[in-house]
């Protein structure tokens, strides 16, 4: 996960996009000021640049269920410190100030509902919990969202935010990996849909496995998609990289999504993939 500054001008990098507070907004990519209002009636993209701002599961879970109606599942599975783990501080204390300061109890939650009439099981992934990192309790809880959606024969969609895999669980993280891989191999044998989503980053273990992995592949615009960082891999090879390396613009191009869609139209995107993939 990248808690560092990128000086670096030709290396694409995490630009942090969370919700500002105040009545006006200034938009990083042009400097230009937004009244909060007219951020929100647009999802929190700027109208003009079509700067997307980060947004987690309430903002996301309101956007595509109708009338913001849904049940959560999996909620009752909480972290846990199965490894004394201390950095700075103490995991389990870590956890327990993020979750005071997030509202959440981990970085992924599980709705049950209606996107435009089709009945759906989204799961999604919030950066403000640890980086969005993928922790056990998060690969719990995807699978769950896996299994639903095999049992009542519901479309899934998972929509990734991640800094990748989370250090402090080691490999307990690290198995989440295959595990979740092997949901959807079963979900796919089935012949449920699962529409993936990815935002501004998806990077990491997720990248690795269920991201990738979807019936459909989709992003957000201007989004940071990859398994190593842009740094990582540029000193590793010795060279300079591409433009736009690793932005969901760049990966589009190359092959490895199948849309990029603004925020504003991704229910309506996913209600047509929906309609495909039901007939």
């Amino acid at each position: 996960m990248a808690w560092f500054k990128r000086k670096d001008s030709n290396i694409q990098t995490d630009k942090k996009k969370d919700m500002p507070e105040g009545i006006w907004v200034k938009v990083p990519e042009t400097g230009e000021t937004i009244h909060r209002r007219e951020l929100e009636e647009n999802h929190w993209v700027d109208p003009l640049s079509g700067y997307h701002f980060r947004v987690g599961s309430e903002e996301y879970f309101s956007i595509l269920f109708d009338g913001n109606k849904f049940t959560e599942i999996a909620d009752d599975i909480m972290p846990t410190d199965p490894l004394d783990f201390e950095d700075r501080k103490k995991y389990k204390d870590r956890i327990k100030q993020t979750q005071k300061k997030s509202g959440l109890s981990d970085a992924c939650r599980v709705g049950v509902g209606k996107l435009d009439k089709h009945n759906v099981v989204i799961a999604c992934m919030d950066f403000s919990f640890i980086g969005g990192s993928m922790g056990s309790v998060v690969g719990e809880r995807l699978c769950r969202a896996i299994d639903h959606a095999r049992e009542k024969k519901y479309p899934l969609i998972i929509i990734s935010q991640s800094g990748g895999a989370r250090m402090m669980e080691s490999v307990y993280s690290l198995m989440q990996l295959p595990k979740t891989s092997a949901k959807l191999a079963l979900l796919e044998r089935e012949k449920v849909p699962y529409i993936s989503v990815m935002t501004n980053p998806t990077t990491g273990g997720v990248t690795a496995s269920y991201a990738m992995l979807g019936d459909f592949n989709i992003a957000e615009p201007g989004a940071l998609i990859g398994f190593a960082g842009p740094r990582v891999i540029r000193q590793t090879i010795g060279r300079d990289l591409p433009e736009g390396f690793q932005t969901s613009e760049y990966l589009l191009e190359h092959g490895f999504l199948d849309f990029i869609v603004a925020r504003p139209k991704l229910k309506k995107k996913l209600s047509k993939l929906l309609r495909i993939l039901r007939n």
